[in-house]
């Protein structure tokens, strides 16, 4: 790609912040329908989490099966997230949310009989989370299509930013409200309420005035002047035969693919294990605090950055927040001091929430309008898809080497390789200007 390209299509990304409007997005009644029924979701989606991890540990004290449990969670992203991205292209995605809430309320009903029996066995943990992975592929590129619908483009980077902040709402009250319906019901009743939280998505869905029906007629073809096909994996190749000469998607993309893959979500599996480790008295106390304190730094986070206008999306900030992310779970990995740990997984929350919303905003504000779902797909392939490798990186390693050292060495790995793309966009900055 000429240098001229180059340059313009990096300014292009870029947000201009010279007119800002606090929760932008949260204007448009439709978005805060939007923004409620993902925080509920994502709510019940953690409560699962907190009320199966818990049980598995206490059931199983394995390591293993924790990191095996991000395994086979995650892989269903990797095999059909470009798949699910294209299908949200042709077809209606709000259908498409509404299968994978029903899908998700499945998942948790069937828990709770397992646990209410007394019959939980490991395949049954391991079947059941690799649905709610399934269930989490019919959601996540559908709703990211969706936001097209509802924000106008000058508004994205504010509803992207605000989806992931609704998605750390739910994230930071999971552990408090799973912890209270374990004490006050405990975990099999309480995952049968848990079941019933998904239903506002569900219901919202079923007559929101958003999607193929409510765009204009052109809106709803191709260039070509038909629907495209869908292909599967065919779709996810063909697509980044596209995007290769896009270096902002691109690096984007492979930005939150090394994420995933050295780190993703392994840690918080394996935060039973962390909480015995730094605390001194009751685990599940310090496992809900720790948990807490990652999610509550992410909310802290969306607060402050959508509120003050602060860090607009740009690719070489979106990388430097991401090696200080690695530092803060270096620290994290290393502590052996309660308030520290807290401390460093505040602020680990922080930045994650800054980088990975950023990498999105400008990947979907990139992306072209026809092409839109399928790279949101692949997208969504390399950022949640490869996180089953984290279950490998922290999780299995960490059954050798302990899950202090794994989580250290597998940040510190990601660490050098966001340096990398950073040195390498600074470089192409250079030439380009050159």
């Amino acid at each position: 790609m000429a240098a001229g390209p180059i340059v313009a299509e990096a300014q292009a990304s870029t947000v201009n912040p010279a007119r800002h409007v606090s929760f932008a997005a949260l204007q448009h009644r439709g978005y805060r329908f939007f923004f409620m029924g993902t925080a509920t979701a994502m709510l019940a989606d953690n409560i699962e989490h907190v009320i199966t991890y818990w049980v598995l540990f206490q059931r199983f004290h394995s390591p293993a099966l924790a990191g095996f449990a991000v395994i086979s969670h995650w892989v269903p992203y990797l095999l059909f997230s470009a798949y699910s991205g294209a299908l949200a292209d042709r077809f209606d995605p709000r259908r498409m949310i509404q299968l994978g809430m029903l899908l998700f309320m499945l998942v948790s009903i069937s828990w709770g009989v397992l646990i209410w029996s007394g019959s939980l066995q490991t395949w049954h943990a391991v079947v059941l989370l690799t649905l709610h992975g399934f269930a989490g592929v019919l959601w996540t590129p559908p709703a990211q299509l969706l936001i097209y619908d509802i924000v106008p483009m000058d508004q994205l980077q504010s509803a992207v930013r605000l989806g992931a902040t609704a998605r750390n709402v739910g994230t930071l009250l999971g552990p408090a409200v799973g912890s209270a319906l374990m004490l006050l019901l405990g975990p099999a009743r309480g995952i049968f309420v848990n079941a019933l939280i998904y239903l506002p998505m569900l219901i919202w869905l079923w007559k929101a005035p958003y999607g193929p029906r409510f765009r204009p007629t052109s809106a709803q073809m191709s260039p070509a002047g038909g629907r495209v096909a869908v292909r599967g994996l065919g779709d996810a190749l063909s697509t980044l035969r596209h995007i290769r000469d896009n270096r902002v998607i691109l690096l984007m993309t492979l930005l939150a693919g090394a994420a995933s893959f050295f780190i993703g979500t392994a840690y918080q599996a394996q935060m039973p294990g962390f909480a015995i480790d730094v605390g001194h008295g009751n685990p599940g106390v310090f496992y809900f605090a720790l948990a807490a304190a990652d999610a509550g730094g992410a909310l802290f986070g969306a607060i402050v950055l959508e509120s003050r206008s602060l860090l607009q999306a740009r690719t070489t900030t979106a990388l430097v927040l991401a090696m200080l992310w690695c530092c803060a779970l270096i620290t994290f990995a290393l502590s052996h001091q309660y308030a520290l740990s807290l401390a460093a997984l505040f602020c680990a929350g922080f930045l994650e929430l800054a980088f990975q919303a950023m990498a999105q905003a400008l990947v979907q504000m990139s992306a072209p309008v026809a092409l839109r779902g399928r790279i949101i797909g692949v997208y969504a392939m390399s950022s949640l898809g490869l996180r089953f490798f984290s279950g490998i990186t922290v999780g299995l390693l960490g059954e050798v080497v302990g899950i202090h050292a794994s989580l250290a060495m597998a940040a510190a790995a990601l660490f050098v390789v966001v340096a990398v793309l950073w040195i390498s966009s600074s470089r192409a900055g250079t030439a380009a200007v050159h």
